[in-house]
This record gives C-alpha cells, structure tokens and sequence, in this order.
C-alpha cells in the first residue's frame, strides 16, 4: 500500500484524518526538532522480534516513554525480543527504517505481527507517519485500532 492509498482507504471508510508535511524525519527527536505540531500525541514505533524470529510485535508508545524490552518480555509472556531487520521491516511491513509506523500493519499479508499500542492514546488522536517519514497524520486513536482489527492483525492496549 503506498501512501496515496492509504488516503483513500481512509476516505472510503469516512475515517477523518490530518495531515502535515514535514522535512523527512527518522526518529522521534528528529521530529521534535522539526516543530511538528502536537508533539504529546506522537508515537514512538518500534518492530521487534522474537530470538527465533517466529513472533513479530509493532509497539507504538506516547513519545515521552520509554519501551524496556525485557520488560514487555516478562509483561507479555513472549521469547527474548530485539529489533527487527530492515529487511523484515520492509518485506513484512513494506516500510523503511524511520518510517515505521502502525499503518504498515496494512502491508502484512500474513497477519503475523502483533500490535501493542499505549493505551494512553485510547481516547484521543494520534500523530503517524502515513507510510513515509515525509509527513504525520493525526487520527482517532479508535479509527486506527478498528482499522488494523479489521485488516486482521491482533491489537493490545497496554
């Protein structure tokens, strides 16, 4: 799925959505520094992997927090986790380092990654790259989950 599909998907599902084009940026404290707007509802996205690469897991968090991964491993009962490879992130996700974002969920034809979002975005929007790291699109948290679901990937609020 590219970008432009992306929007309409989102239009055709009369999912309301924002967006603001930005310089590209490849992590969260180059999106800072870029002033984009909202910063508090950014996510921070990470793909990770299990040690024997059987369990693939896309956790998006408020940017202020920090993701311990050993932590999430004793949390949620899953093998040692360390990041994916951009190889995996490409050929499961159809995204590039810096771009990740729970949007690339739609590219995962096999529905093996597992989604963990923050439930700190439950009840309001959030800010995502649509795809690519040259922009962020703020939508309803609630839109965003109900559209993986609907895709068929497994969501956990934590």
């Amino acid at each position: 799925m590219t970008q432009n599909e992306l929007y309409e998907l989102l239009d055709q599902k009369q999912i309301k959505y924002e967006i603001t084009q930005h310089v590209p940026v490849f992590t969260i404290e180059e999106m800072l520094e870029a002033k984009i707007p909202n910063p508090e509802i950014i996510a921070k996205n990470l793909f990770v992997r299990d040690d024997k690469k059987r369990n693939y897991y896309l956790i998006s968090v408020k940017e202020k927090r920090v993701v311990n991964l050993k932590e999430f491993q004793a949390q949620f009962a899953t093998r040692r986790l360390s990041f994916a490879s951009e190889r995996d992130l490409s050929e499961i996700l159809g995204l590039y380092k810096g771009a990740v974002t729970p949007f690339g969920l739609l590219n995962d034809r096999n529905k093996i990654v597992q989604f963990y979002i923050d439930k700190e975005f439950s009840h309001g929007k959030i800010g995502i790259h649509p795809l690519e790291n040259t922009a962020t699109i703020w939508i309803n948290t609630q839109d965003l989950i109900a559209l993986i679901k609907e895709h068929g990937n497994s969501v956990t609020e934590f």
